[in-house]
């Protein structure tokens, strides 16, 4: 066939992965009130547009957008985070090119009305999920198996908890659980009196591994014969019935693909934050997008991509690309955030799984810089751990203190 013949779609020096390409629909404001509702209030535990501190968001034909938040005071110390948030959030809805973000404070008729909104919402909430608000849920995902998923997400884990923190894994992946092997751990879950599940625990430099898996019990050789819901009623019960405590981060490996799991932890922790894990190959990538793809349908924000099985390095120094090359940074640029790590090929990454010895926790291994200064970035750049205090919840315990006082006054 000459080049007479070609489809008209398919011209023969486009490259494979552009040739499917297509304009984005720009998104509608309601599209990015919708994805707003990812943004939660840390002190209230309830997203900014059902609180009423979304007061606007437009966006222009250039797919700039203008949002204006509403804060309780214009002082308040979570200002920073929630100005953060919102960007990150309305950025990563395809269409998007700029974002700007103005910070107004609430009238006072206003904030009596979102604390009646507030009040509603604790009152109503069932004992759910006992996490602190403070606690950022990082769910690592990947749209096929066999990318490195799991020693992405166990490896993460321990370099965050070597930065001193309190760091929750809850291994989702029900059918294929290997996080426990992977961290050198074996054991039984318990119940406490409240029959609450107790995590096991493993030091990680000067934090602490707080784990849950399917792993802890079933035997590692059994087939979980469960279909989507169960496994999806599995996974909430991990994260509703365990006593998780003080974590400063929960990582979540996700099981491969896009299933009942992946849309129940959207529905049951709206602010989890996805990670999205590929290698180099387009096919690869093309697979991975629609992981991305389905974090965002459920207002999911996603943080970064992370490329594993990037290109070998010899001892003398030599790179072999031997799956190829661009998989991360394509699907980054596709996305629209950072890629935040390429983990290079290493013979040493399987022999550590299979013992139990991360990488990122032997100073030895080439590998544990590199995730180390992933952790880095995600604990300092992407999703940094921000202390509540002061605003919001202050003004909440007042407002309870005075109704509180009121009804002593009327019982009298």
């Amino acid at each position: 066939m000459d080049s007479t013949d070609q489809p008209p779609d398919q011209l023969p020096d486009q490259p494979p992965d552009q040739q499917s390409s297509r304009p984005l629909a720009q998104p509608s404001p309601g599209d990015l009130r919708e994805a707003l509702r990812g943004v939660i209030d840390p002190e209230l535990g309830d997203n900014i547009v059902d609180l009423g501190m979304l007061r606007s968001v437009d966006i222009d034909e250039r797919g700039r957008v203008s949002a204006v938040v509403a804060l309780t005071t214009a002082a308040c110390p979570l200002r920073g985070q929630l100005r953060s948030d919102v960007e990150a959030r309305l950025m990563g809805v395809p269409g998007v090119s700029e974002v700007e973000v103005g910070i107004g404070e609430m009238a006072p008729a206003d904030k009596r009305a979102l604390m009646d909104r507030a009040r509603q919402t604790a009152q109503s909430r069932a004992p759910g999920i006992e996490l602190p608000l403070r606690t950022r849920v990082l769910a690592v995902s990947s749209g096929k198996g066999g990318v490195g998923k799991s020693s992405v997400a166990v490896n993460l884990a321990a370099s965050l908890a070597r930065r001193a923190l309190a760091v929750g894994v809850l291994d989702a992946d029900i059918w294929g659980f290997s996080v426990p092997r992977m961290l050198g751990m074996s054991g039984e879950l318990r119940a406490d009196r409240a029959r609450k599940i107790i995590p096991l625990e493993r030091q990680a430099g000067a934090g602490t591994l707080h784990v849950v898996s399917m792993g802890f019990l079933a035997d590692e050789d059994s087939a979980i014969m469960w279909r989507g819901l169960v496994l999806n009623r599995a996974v909430q019960q991990f994260l509703e019935d365990v006593r998780w405590g003080d974590l400063d981060y929960l990582v979540v490996d996700m099981p491969p693909g896009t299933g009942d799991v992946h849309m129940g932890l959207a529905r049951m922790l709206a602010r989890t934050e996805v990670l999205v894990v590929t290698t180099p190959p387009v096919a690869a990538q093309r697979v991975a997008a629609r992981a991305a793809d389905m974090a965002r349908r459920g207002n999911l924000r996603v943080a970064g991509v992370v490329e594993n099985m990037s290109a070998f390095v010899c001892d003398h120094g030599s790179s072999y690309p031997l799956f190829g090359e661009g998989g991360g940074e394509r699907l980054a640029a596709q996305v629209g955030v950072p890629l935040l790590a390429k983990v290079p090929l290493h013979p040493a990454m399987a022999r550590a799984g299979d013992e139990g010895t991360p990488l990122a926790l032997d100073p030895s291994s080439p590998l544990a810089g590199v995730f180390a200064e992933l952790a880095r970035r995600v604990a300092e750049e992407v999703a940094p751990v921000v202390e509540v205090s002061s605003c919001t919840a202050n003004l909440l315990a007042r407002v309870e203190e005075a109704l509180d006082a009121s009804d002593v006054s009327r019982a009298r």
